[in-house]
Formats: structure tokens, sequence, C-alpha cells
């Protein structure tokens, strides 16, 4: 391999396709997160299916044969910006290469996504409805993502389920919104 083409490697691999499927689809969530909106394309994951979580107001994915979930592919995604939205998933997700198929051309891709860690949680339930979400939810979320991003850069940062219990999770002084 001549050094030309390693380098054109390196660059191309430093870009990331993440598929998403819950709050990230919502460009305010990204812009949050990521200072930006990606570039995106409406995208299929075959084989799995979309859980809502019991006492959480985002989704998992979890595989399921026969089953489909729709959402949308965020292109060139840096390293620093994976790296967020791993933070942002935390530990109750794992990042792993699924196989999208994108709705505007059925091409197929090898993507990142992230999958429920707990395969056998007791607390997936039904399906997730996006528009339902942004309808109840999104404006909370979107404040409760402003203040994962400030504890980001603090360096004992919490991990992003801690922010997010004491944000949706508040005392009777502090009801939640419901």
């Amino acid at each position: 391999m001549s050094a030309m083409s390693s380098v054109a490697m390196a660059q191309s691999e430093s870009l990331h396709k993440v598929f998403v499927y819950g709050s990230l689809m919502a460009d305010d969530v990204c812009r949050v997160l990521l200072n930006r909106v990606p570039q995106s394309s409406p995208a299929i994951l075959n084989g799995y299916h979309r859980y809502s979580i019991k006492g959480r107001v985002y989704p998992a994915i979890l595989p399921v044969e026969n089953d489909k979930v729709t959402g949308k592919l965020l292109l060139g995604i840096t390293d620093p910006e994976l790296h967020i939205l791993d933070e942002f998933e935390d530990v109750e997700y794992e990042r792993s290469t699924v196989e999208v198929s994108l709705v505007d051309s059925s091409d197929n891709l090898l993507v990142q996504a992230y999958v429920w860690s707990n395969k056998s949680d007791p607390n997936l339930y039904g399906d997730w409805n996006f528009e339902e979400w942004k309808q109840i939810h999104k404006k909370d979320f979107i404040k409760m993502t402003s203040g994962f991003m400030e504890e980001l850069e603090l360096p004992e940062a919490k991990p992003r389920v801690a922010t997010y219990e004491s944000f949706f999770q508040q005392g009777p002084e502090n009801p939640a919104v419901s």
C-alpha cells in the first residue's frame, strides 16, 4: 500500500456513521451534544425491535427476528463526537456494528448503533414512539442533555444515567413535568 493511500484510509476511518433511533433523531438533541446537526439519511435496521423502557423516556433496541427499526443514519461523525455519543449512551448501551439499509437508495451499510446492554431486561416493553416523545418529553430531554454537556466539561463528570435520574426523578418539592 502506498503512503498516500494509507493516509487517505486513515482519514476516512476517522469519520463514523451512526444509526440513531430515539432521542438522537431530534436535530435539537444532536445540536446540544455535538454543536452541530450532522448530515443524515433515513435508514432501516432489520432484525431489531425498538422498545419503551419503564421509567425512562428514551428507547432501547434489541435483536428480534422479522422486525425492523426505522431511524436515521448520522453521517461524518468524528472520533471526538463518537466519544461524546459513547458517554451520552453510557453503560446502558453497547456500541455495536450493525447493517442498515438506506431508505433513499436501499444500499446496505455497516454502521455503529447503540444496542441495549441488558438482553433480558424486564423493564423493556411495547414500542417507542418518536412523535409522542417529541410532544411530551423533548423539551425536558434537551434541558437534561444540556446539563449532561455541562457535566461532561467538568473533571469529575457524572455518568449520563446519574444526570438523567437527577433530572427526571425529582422529589415532591420539585415535581417532574408529567
